[in-house]
């Protein structure tokens, strides 16, 4: 390292990103960048540690550590800190096909394992990222590089989100014919229509995407595997396929009143949000309008966060976050030692948004939601819930107990259910004849990914279930270099 003591000369400091009253007026990004002179001092602050647990990947306690997809991230603070941009974004995509996805959703698993963290404040590597990947677009580093020769293997990949993306570009760089096929009408898959704009602008994607087309990549988009061609043709034209089309199957609450009118799940309306943005700036009406409404959240995770934020720039009412675990501590408890991922207490965006807006963190700790009540009409009129206690028994059950004499009356106009996913969503796993596993996605070895059917495989969330988009691109890129060991004998990628 060109300093071993920038940890010591230099604090963690982040940018300060757009006023949260401002940021919900519009859906542009509310991340701002520091100068480059801020940059190469946050950079400093990568010690010349002995093993980097940074960028291990691993994963503890059921939570990751570290970067799935082992970024080279001392290496690329270190060019930054002595201002070779160029060399730290070659760096930076030695790993990760698309860091400007990763430097903007991720959580950044690889700070809560960062050595700086285990006595002061980690490294701010996800911003430095997001620097990185920026900077080499606005100077026209990033450019298409088409593969030389072509082998005259043909290959469909399913999904076009972060796993089919990166299994797309590594198998055309191996020279192979890549079809990606998507279901929706634009290319992203979740990057497009379930992250919202002010989190990651869709110009980024599309410039990606464009980038991807020029390198020779075929993409097909409202396009159904199974509806729209058959499982059977893709067999026939195709030496390989690779399903990455995700867990989308939404989980449901299972309670009385759960079908009223208003109660959607969290993906219906973070889609239809997004594609009526896309296509009209929502001047086509299609989408689900939270103004002028009490809107309640359940669940706790990204996929909430992103339902409050897009309810405030719709003007709601009121917006209520129900979480069912207790309130995390400020800091680490001795049982989430480091390298884990620190779980403890923080306002996400859209939570410092609503908490700028109504003067409180919007989230209610420990609800569990008993009933849905309607009106004469059918619609959403009230939630009926009471606190809980989460107990793990010997079997590694969760179970909840009521506590008594905490029964309460929201009222409600609007629900979005964001309790994570139970798996891929329609029928092409079965047709395909490809096996599940106990989580019903699509059974296939990890490093492996290949399924009980020849020359099918499965990566990215639709093998393991919801998870990052880090761990996606990981899958993805793990995937290619098995498909071309198949089709090959032998592979050169990464």
């Amino acid at each position: 390292m060109a300093t071993t003591t920038g940890f010591l000369e230099y604090t963690r400091e982040l940018p300060t990103d757009r006023d949260p009253l401002e940021r919900i007026k519009d859906w542009d990004e509310f991340q701002q960048q520091f100068s480059e002179e801020q940059l190469k001092q946050q950079g400093a602050r990568c010690m010349d540690c002995g093993v980097p647990y940074c960028h291990t990947g691993s994963t503890l306690n059921q939570t990751t550590a570290g970067c799935p997809i082992h970024n080279l991230i001392p290496e690329w603070n270190h060019l930054v800190y002595l201002g070779k941009w160029r060399e730290a974004l070659d760096r930076l995509h030695k790993t990760n096909n698309f860091p400007e996805f990763t430097g903007r959703v991720c959580p950044a698993p690889c700070e809560g394992s960062c050595t700086v963290g285990l006595n002061g404040d980690p490294v701010t590597i996800k911003n430095i990222e997001q620097a990185i990947v920026d900077r080499g677009f606005e100077e026209g580093w990033i450019v298409a590089q088409p593969p030389k020769q072509r082998t005259g293997k043909r290959i469909a990949i399913v999904g076009s989100g972060p796993a089919g993306l990166s299994c797309a570009q590594q198998l055309n760089t191996a020279g192979h014919l890549v079809t990606v096929y998507e279901k929706a009408d634009r290319i992203g898959g979740l990057l497009t229509y379930g992250i919202p704009a002010m989190k990651l602008d869709k110009s980024v994607v599309e410039r990606r995407v464009q980038i991807l087309q020029e390198e020779g990549i075929t993409f097909v988009t409202s396009t159904e595997v199974g509806v729209d061609i058959t499982e059977e043709q893709l067999k026939e034209d195709y030496d390989a396929i690779v399903l990455c089309g995700g867990a989308q199957k939404g989980r449901k609450l299972n309670v009385e009143g759960e079908d009223a009118n208003g109660v959607h799940l969290a993906m219906e309306y973070l889609t239809l949000s997004q594609k009526s943005y896309l296509d009209s700036n929502f001047a086509d009406g299609n989408f689900i309008s939270a103004e002028n409404k009490d809107v309640i959240v359940i669940g706790g995770g990204d996929t909430g966060t992103d339902c409050i934020a897009t309810a405030l720039r719709q003007k709601c009412k009121s917006v209520t976050q129900f979480v069912i675990y207790p309130e995390t501590a400020v800091e680490r408890l001795a049982s989430n030692p480091w390298p884990e991922y620190p779980n403890v207490y923080r306002l996400d965006y859209g939570q410092k948004e609503a908490k700028a807006l109504y003067g409180q963190d919007p989230r209610a700790y420990k609800i569990l939601t008993e009933k849905i009540v309607k009106d004469d009409q059918g619609n959403v009129k009230e939630l009926h819930t009471v606190e809980v206690i989460r107990t793990k028994h010997k079997d590694g059950t969760r179970h909840n107990e009521i506590i008594p004499g905490t029964q309460k009356v929201w009222p409600a106009q609007l629900v979005f259910v964001a309790m994570g996913f139970s798996g891929p969503e329609g029928d092409l796993i079965d047709n395909l004849g490809v096996e599940r596993d106990r989580w019903s996605c699509a059974k296939a070895e990890y490093g492996k990914y290949k399924t009980n059917v020849e020359g099918v495989f499965a990566a990215g969330d639709v093998r393991r279930g919801q998870s990052l988009v880090v761990w996606a691109i990981n899958e993805g890129r793990e995937a290619a270099r098995e498909v071309d060991k198949y089709l090959m004998g032998t592979s050169e990628l990464p």
